[in-house]
């Protein structure tokens, strides 16, 4: 969420950013939050008036009574009366108008960052890195879904009998190797200084609202009605909420969390090649490393956290690139993001592998996630994450790309010790 201090500095500058990232009439939405707030300092500065003579009257009539003035002070207590019923109806009134305030803040995205690059969709991002892994056969490369049903690692028709399509059942070898990489994910990460947590998989209202995820995504998550819970669409939700309202101090940064987690998302209005076999699956498990930063140390902490998952695809030996999202492609409460991307052999495509993004502010106002300096005063705190890695796309680029003439498949050597084969 934005501050409502920054809007009221930089209603200019905000609006001009907000309509980079796609919202129209920017300036419109901002206008409406000063206006509103404004109405909501009237009120405040009328309830404290009201409280200031309030307190006036009470004060008096003790006074009053003692000097024999008993119309005079019957006359106060009737004042005081009225007073408290005006202080009610300004302290709804200023309720209704924060509750006004909030949603409209609520609504609005966050800014993209000057380095981003202005554009509408996915053609509009910068590929700014490419690795020289190349994957060539001497024969046509069969497509993910074709080589698991030879080999019987993935049962699709099973997926849909339990749960319906976008669930697929993942069996014996198949199995190993999710767990494997899973296992290797989250040692990499341990390795580089993230205690891992084992978080819930489903989250209260509070905790989707703290990351962004309500209300922007709420047709995308599954709901559990009876209880007002969601199904976590990421670890990054609570995780990152492990934080919501703690106030940290200065000398913990940096902070950092990882988790493997199974994440479900409806992906409502997906269909045709984008979604066949492991392309877009409605679970799916994932590591997500998340850190909390200072926030002049939060774009180094982003490159460093790029790196940390370039390195798993470096050492998975699968060609990769890495992109950085223009205004209209990120999500709605990231200012920076990049995209990792594998080269799928058997569909010969790029897959997304990892989003790794830099919230700044907007996560931590929601959160209400704070750190104390040395001076001991308190400012918002810098929240990002990434994935490290997404499993689905990952597990198809290498059955793909380590495809044999046999029709085998070759296990990156890194994961061997972790699956127990080297082949399947």
């Amino acid at each position: 969420m934005l501050e409502i201090q920054q809007i009221r500095n930089r209603a200019e500058e905000i609006a001009q950013a907000l309509e980079r990232k796609g919202l129209t009439d920017a300036m419109g939405s901002i206008q409406e939050i000063l206006s509103t707030d404004e109405s909501r300092r009237e009120v405040i500065t009328s309830l404290e008036n009201l409280r200031q003579s309030a307190n006036q009257s009470a004060r008096s009539i003790g006074q009053l009574m003692k000097e024999g003035k008993k119309e005079e002070a019957e006359a106060a207590k009737a004042k005081a009366a009225a007073a408290k019923q005006g202080i009610k109806e300004l302290e709804e009134k200023q309720r209704s108008i924060e509750a006004e305030v909030k949603e409209l803040l609520l609504a609005l995205p966050n800014t993209p960052h000057p380095s981003v690059p202005t554009g509408k969709t996915p053609e509009d991002n910068d590929v700014v890195y490419q690795n020289d892994v190349k994957v060539t056969f001497d024969f046509d490369p069969k497509p993910h879904w074709d080589l698991a049903v030879h080999h019987g690692i993935i049962d699709w028709e099973l997926g849909v009998k339990i749960t319906g399509a976008g669930f697929p059942l993942y069996v014996g070898k198949g199995a190993r190797l999710q767990r494997a990489l899973i296992n290797w994910f989250l040692d990499r990460a341990r390795e580089a200084g993230y205690t891992e947590y084992m978080p819930p998989l489903m989250v209260n209202e509070a905790s989707a609202y703290g990351t962004g995820q309500l209300p922007d995504k709420d047709s995308q998550m599954y709901t559990i009605t009876a209880d007002s819970f969601y199904m976590i669409p990421t670890a990054e939700v609570p995780i990152t909420n492990i934080y919501r309202d703690v106030i940290v101090e200065e000398k913990d940064f940096p902070i950092k969390s990882c988790g493997y987690t199974p994440c479900f998302r409806r992906e409502a209005g997906s269909y045709g090649k984008d979604v066949k076999g492991l392309n877009r699956l409605h679970q799916f498990d994932k590591v997500e490393v998340v850190q909390i930063a200072h926030p002049e140390r939060s774009y180094e902490v982003l490159d460093e956290m790029c790196v940390h998952v370039e390195s798993l695809l470096q050492d998975l030996g699968l060609p990769y690139r890495k992109l950085l999202l223009c205004s209209g492609d990120m999500s709605f409460t990231s200012a920076k993001t990049y995209d990792m991307e594998v080269f799928s052999a058997g569909q010969e495509r790029w897959l997304e592998v990892s989003s790794v993004s830099n919230f700044e502010s907007y996560q931590a106002n929601r959160l209400k996630l704070r750190y104390r300096n040395e001076d001991r005063k308190t400012q918002l705190a810098h929240t990002l994450n990434g994935s490290a890695l997404a499993l689905p796309r990952i597990m198809a680029a290498l059955i793909e790309n380590n495809q044999q003439t046999d029709g085998s498949i070759v296990i990156p050597e890194v994961l061997r010790s972790y699956t127990g084969f080297d082949v399947i």
